[in-house]
């Protein structure tokens, strides 16, 4: 894998300065994209849905064959769950889903929910990756979730062109000290999807399809076994990594069905349509966007944030 920065398009010349990273050779998603929501598909949807409102701390939206949750103050869907009947569990080791992330908006708050977490008795991970810092669980299917507040832009570390990511211990007993003592009242305002991190078969593969056609800025390209890519100078709004055997979840498995990569406009989806479809790729055009399969089989919605 090469390494080195392209050459910038004309596109990115006129758009804007990066402080870290490579370009993609061609399109470049616009600095405003952000991840929207992901739609899971469970084995057991009552008890999902009370995971996520009891533990995760989102509400529901709006309940049916499906049911989507929100923070507190947001009428957009974060998490979307649905079944059918003979789901199982997910398989450990398969390929997609390795997490998905949620972004609170302050250290404060992830604070509290280190308290609520330890009061529920919940089982937990924990990590310091310079950029943010992170707490783990996985639903009651298996399913990876990641619950994270940044650090100050101003703090990130830089090696030349790539960004400094660790996997360090993390200081549980200052983050539980940001939180004041205050009780944790549910998922708040500002909360978001800050990344999703997926299993894959290649690192080469993945980077063809996500940076070099979908349009990511790769951010940090040394990390062993892992590629990470981003889009306005963010630290990642997607992972990849080949930590996993695989092979990819088969139709009957809990899974990450779809996430959303949110742009600003039908221009934008446009852009990132021709731009797939001349790697060789058949996104499938929907209302707000289209939907691509990436080579393992997980759908990405690329879409505005009408609807």
């Amino acid at each position: 894998m090469d390494d080195r920065a392209h050459t910038p398009d004309v596109s990115y010349r006129a758009g804007r300065e990066r402080s870290f990273g490579i370009a993609p050779p061609g399109f470049s998603l616009p600095d405003a994209t952000h991840v929207g929501g992901v739609l899971l598909q469970v084995s057991d949807l009552p008890r999902s849905v009370a995971y996520y409102e009891q533990v995760i701390g989102l509400r529901v939206l709006a309940a049916g064959d499906s049911t989507s949750l929100a923070p507190d103050g947001d009428d957009r869907p974060l998490v979307t769950l649905q079944t059918h009947p003979g789901v199982t569990p997910a398989k450990r080791g398969a390929l997609g889903l390795f997490h998905f992330a949620i972004l609170l908006p302050e250290r404060a708050a992830l604070g509290r929910f280190a308290v609520h977490l330890s009061e529920r008795g919940e089982q937990v991970g924990a990590a310091d990756h310079s950029v943010s810092e992170s707490l783990y669980l996985w639903d009651p299917d298996g399913l990876g979730i990641e619950v994270y507040a940044d650090r100050p832009r101003n703090s990130w570390r830089r090696k030349g062109r790539e960004l400094v990511m660790t996997t360090d211990p993390l200081d549980i007993t200052s983050v539980i000290g940001a939180g004041g003592g205050m009780a944790w009242a549910g998922a708040p305002s500002g909360t978001t999807i800050g990344h999703v991190h997926l299993s894959v078969g290649s690192l080469e593969v993945s980077e063809q399809f996500y940076h070099r056609a979908l349009g990511f800025d790769k951010t940090v390209w040394t990390y062993p076994g892992a590629l990470f890519m981003a889009a306005g100078n963010y630290h990642h709004h997607l992972g990849t990594n080949t930590w996993s055997s695989g092979p990819s979840p088969s139709a009957e498995q809990a899974q990450l069905l779809e996430w959303e990569l949110v742009v600003p406009s039908q221009d934008d989806v446009s852009a990132a349509t021709r731009s797939l479809q001349s790697a060789g790729y058949a996104p499938e055009r929907t209302e707000y966007g289209v939907i691509a399969d990436d080579p393992w089989g997980t759908r990405v919605h690329i879409r505005t944030k009408a609807g």
